[in-house]
């Protein structure tokens, strides 16, 4: 285990060096982290009651509609490790939290959580993780090739939909509203209902 004073050096050196999974995996300060291309960020410990309501009730439909299949759905904490080629887990740069995943390749699956790119990513957005979700995490799911990446706002009850397109990019979102049913371009005939997603 670290010596606390490792851990306390954590944001002074996240600047200046490089962190790996490697040296996620020591850290034990009780605390959430990321990393993103080396670079730490650290996750509310708890969300508010409205993101865990919302996530409950997005893996409520996710789990029903997979319950005879051979897909895999997870909420957070979860680890997804993001390498950039054929790394071994202890030198990959990128490790995420999203708060729910659906995985249709289950050789992708370990112990440890995912090695590789979900095929969707959920983000449920907060006003103090909204920039990052909405531009590093997008543009590192597209490079990973998530092939579907919603951003949830549940203040403003909405989602927006990202597909990744032939080309490997995402184009312009679709938005859906608080009454629509959102289509899972990924898994065929499921269909979300955002009413329930977003009851008060």
């Amino acid at each position: 285990m670290p010596e606390r004073k490792d851990i306390d050096l954590i944001r002074e050196t996240a600047e200046n060096r490089l962190h790996t999974y490697g040296d996620y995996i020591k850290w034990d300060d009780k605390k959430r982290y990321e990393l993103i291309e080396g670079r730490v960020f650290e996750l509310s410990a708890a969300p508010y009651r409205q993101h865990q309501r919302v996530s409950g009730e997005l893996l409520r439909q996710f789990a029903n509609y997979l319950l005879d299949k051979d897909y895999e759905v997870y909420t957070a904490p979860f680890d997804v490790r993001l390498p950039e080629g054929g790394e071994n887990d202890e030198d990959i740069l990128t490790v995420v939290q999203p708060d729910l995943v659906v995985i249709c390749d289950r050789r992708k699956l370990d112990e440890r959580g995912c090695r590789g790119a979900p095929d969707l990513v959920i983000e449920i957005t907060s006003p103090s993780t909204a920039g990052r979700d909405r531009k590093i995490k997008r543009d590192l799911y597209e490079r990973h090739g998530v092939k579907e990446y919603w951003l949830v706002d549940y203040h403003e009850k909405i989602v927006e939909v990202y597909l990744l397109d032939n080309n490997g990019v995402y184009g312009k979102p679709t938005v859906y509203l608080e009454k629509d049913l959102l289509p899972v371009s990924i898994l065929e005939g499921l269909q979300i209902e955002l009413e329930y997603v977003f009851r008060d």
